[in-house]
């Protein structure tokens, strides 16, 4: 995008630079396009010493751009008029140290060799015709594998035309990109959760139909471990080994309990992760499998507790509004549903039926 912008700006001076940063990221993409989908559906999340030869088309492209005191002398008027023409697919103008056919012929062949392998690679692990339960993760990936497709074939748009309707084509190339890419941006307000654990996690933390249940919780409230808690894992993918759960649930809940972060009303998970050098995904897997709550619900739990403990002490001064707001509680909507939520009473009805008891 930024190359095509330079073309059609009045900074072409700087056009060649770009063109040829980014010339080893164009030879690289087909390849990681096709790994990561490979490394998704499977296993391993690693790749095994073969692998890396796919990256010897970048690694040519690499050798190609750099300016070698013997590269021939590059033609960037041609060039750049041959992409105004043909966007960046075709360039039939040497571009470096290695023969012009490297970019026009064998870059459109890697794209088409490995959008074939990687939609292989989809049907021959039944991708298609899994449950969302048994590949966690199926509505994204089919959504990338999809959007990725698209986009590439459409580049080949403007050399089906001919080179009297070239023009044509290429305004027509960039209404339907543009059409679709405004599709797939609606799509993603609308179901966001589809990327929960992908792309991004939610700040309330509530994600946890989407990060998956990999193991059987051990722990119901945000009260204090007595115990370091033990995972059972199920037959899914796991994020984290159990040790590690149980390591990171000890520290969220020591830090709630010393540091009493859930008295700032804008507390976020973010804000957890970020005092607890821990991943956001991390946090919020840990608080949705192992103890077993939301995010928003475990900390009105400690709120409510606080709540619990200083509206006694200050009944005689303080209504019951502003310990909740004391507590952590933006509004009193939320602490009303919190506290009943958390004791099976409104506040007033709970007081009184500790007086009597």
């Amino acid at each position: 995008m930024l190359v095509l912008l330079l073309v059609n700006s009045s900074y072409q001076a700087i056009f060649p630079f770009f063109h040829q940063l980014f010339t080893p990221l164009y030879f690289a993409a087909p390849a990681c396009f096709f790994l990561y989908i490979c490394h998704f559906i499977g296993p391993r999340k690693r790749l095994s010493r073969w692998e890396w030869l796919h990256f010897i088309p970048a690694a040519m492209a690499v050798m190609h751009v750099i300016p070698w005191p013997f590269s021939p002398a590059i033609n960037w008027s041609a060039i750049l008029a041959q992409i105004v023409e043909n966007k960046q697919l075709f360039i039939s103008e040497k571009s470096g140290l290695l023969p012009a056919s490297l970019y026009y012929i064998g870059r459109p062949m890697l794209v088409l060799g490995y959008l074939l392998a990687t939609w292989y690679v989809a049907f021959n692990s039944k991708l298609l015709k899994a449950k969302e339960k048994q590949i966690p993760g199926k509505k994204w990936i089919l959504l990338f594998l999809k959007a990725a497709t698209f986009f590439q074939l459409i580049s080949f748009l403007p050399l089906l035309a001919g080179t009297q309707d070239r023009t044509f084509a290429n305004s027509i190339f960039v209404v339907i990109g543009c059409v679709v890419l405004l599709a797939i941006v609606v799509f993603i307000l609308h179901r966001p959760e589809i990327f929960y654990s992908y792309l991004f996690t939610p700040a309330d933390g509530s994600a946890e139909e989407h990060v998956a249940k990999d193991f059987v919780s051990v722990s119901k409230a945000a009260v204090p471990l007595k115990e370091p808690l033990t995972l059972v894992p199920a037959s899914k993918k796991v994020i984290l080994l159990p040790d590690q759960s149980s390591a990171y649930a000890s520290l969220m809940v020591s830090f709630m309990e010393k540091d009493q972060p859930f008295l700032l009303s804008d507390f976020q998970i973010i804000d957890l992760a970020g005092a607890l050098n821990v991943p956001v995904h991390h946090c919020s897997f840990v608080i949705n499998n192992v103890i077993d709550k939301n995010f928003r619900d475990w900390i009105n739990g400690y709120r409510i507790q606080h709540f619990m403990v200083q509206y006694p002490l200050y009944a005689h001064k303080k209504t019951i509004e502003a310990v909740a707001h004391e507590s952590g509680f933006k509004s009193l909507a939320t602490f009303y549903n919190a506290f009943k939520k958390e004791t099976g009473l409104m506040p007033k009805a709970y007081f009184s039926q500790k007086k009597v008891s």
